[in-house]
């Protein structure tokens, strides 16, 4: 299920907190419950992504982002995402979760988000692709800083690493092989 208690809590301290810059770093502290865990006592790694949202839903919030959504009743989509796991995260361990935009290109905004244990050691880290959409589908960027009041020459080009993430995925054939017909 869906974490909506612990998504309202950390919607009810993004209100109450002072409003980001748009390449600020969002900071939220998690703790991993028993419902959060796979048969290895670990963060199993779907919930990972689920809570990666509870960074970036307050971080909108803080931004300004989620008033220009209702007002332009425009959704909220993930259009792409690479994650890297390398610490494990267990039951009842606290997590300190960093959220940024890194920038955009015409379609897409793309955003980095880590995990970081008690150590200060990062456990995981994703890079998302997410996209603004109405009943055309997807909102240009263009679009979308013209409504949060934002200069589009503020992007800094996107890290060469991330880059070559969106090339890759620009080749990845769509729709994708399907071994047996349905």
């Amino acid at each position: 299920m869906y974490p909506f208690i612990r998504l309202f809590k950390d919607m009810a301290r993004a209100r109450k907190a002072p409003r980001m810059g748009l390449f600020d770093t969002h900071i939220s502290h998690h703790l991993c419950m028993p419902w959060d865990l796979d048969m290895w006592n670990e963060l199993n790694n779907g919930r990972t992504l689920t809570l990666y949202d509870l960074g970036r839903i307050p971080m909108a919030e803080r931004m300004g982002l989620l008033e220009v959504l209702k007002r332009e009743r425009w959704g909220l989509t993930v259009a792409g995402s690479v994650v890297r796991y390398r610490r494990r995260v267990r039951g009842f361990d606290r997590v300190e979760m960093q959220t940024r935009l890194i920038g955009w290109d015409r379609r897409f905004t793309y955003i980095e988000q880590s995990m970081w244990n008690s150590r200060d050691e990062c456990t995981s880290q994703l890079v998302v692709r997410t996209a603004l959409t109405d009943r055309n589908g997807i909102v240009a960027t263009d679009r979308v800083a013209k409504a949060l009041g934002v200069d589009m020459s503020e992007a800094p080009a996107l890290p060469d690493w991330v880059a070559r993430w969106v090339e890759a995925e620009d080749m990845r054939p769509w729709p994708p092989h399907r071994t047996f017909p349905a």
